[in-house]
C-alpha cells in the first residue's frame, strides 16, 4: 500500500504580511471533533471513539476522512457511525452544519459540501 499523500492550502493574506498554509489533514482533524460533538454520532469510521482519542492521540481524527480544497473552497467527506436509535437524517444534517461552521471559522475556507456517509450504527450492549 502507498503512503497518503497530504496536500496543503495556501491562503494570502490581505494585509501582505505573507500567507497561511494549512494542511488537509488539519481540516480533516476539524471535521472530525466537530462530527464528535453531535449527539447521536458514536464514532467515525476508522472508529475513533472518544475514549480512543483521548488514550492514542488525535491524528486518528482524520480517519475516514477525506477533504478537498479547490481555489479556497472545501468539500468534505466523512463516514460516521452513529448510536441506533437516532435519526440518521437529523443527525447527519447536525454534523453537516457544525462541520461546516467549524472549517469556515477555523480556517475562512468556504465549505461547499460535507458528504455524510453513514457507515455503521452502534448498539450499546
Amino acid at each position: 500500500m502507498g503512503k497518503e499523500v497530504s496536500n496543503d492550502y495556501t491562503i494570502q493574506l490581505e494585509n501582505n504580511r505573507g500567507e497561511i498554509i494549512i494542511a488537509d489533514e488539519v481540516i480533516a482533524v476539524i471535521t472530525g471533533l466537530a462530527a464528535m460533538e453531535v449527539e447521536g454520532v458514536a464514532s467515525l469510521a476508522g472508529n475513533a471513539t472518544r475514549e480512543l482519542i483521548s488514550k492514542i492521540g488525535i491524528k486518528t481524527l482524520s480517519k475516514g476522512i477525506k477533504v478537498d480544497v479547490l481555489e479556497d473552497v472545501v468539500t468534505v467527506d466523512a463516514a460516521l457511525n452513529l448510536k441506533y436509535g437516532y435519526n440518521i437524517k437529523t443527525v447527519s444534517e447536525k454534523v453537516q452544519e457544525k462541520v461546516k461552521g467549524a472549517i469556515e471559522n477555523m480556517t475562512g475556507l468556504k465549505v461547499a459540501d460535507v458528504n455524510i456517509r453513514v457507515a455503521g450504527i452502534e448498539v450499546n450492549a
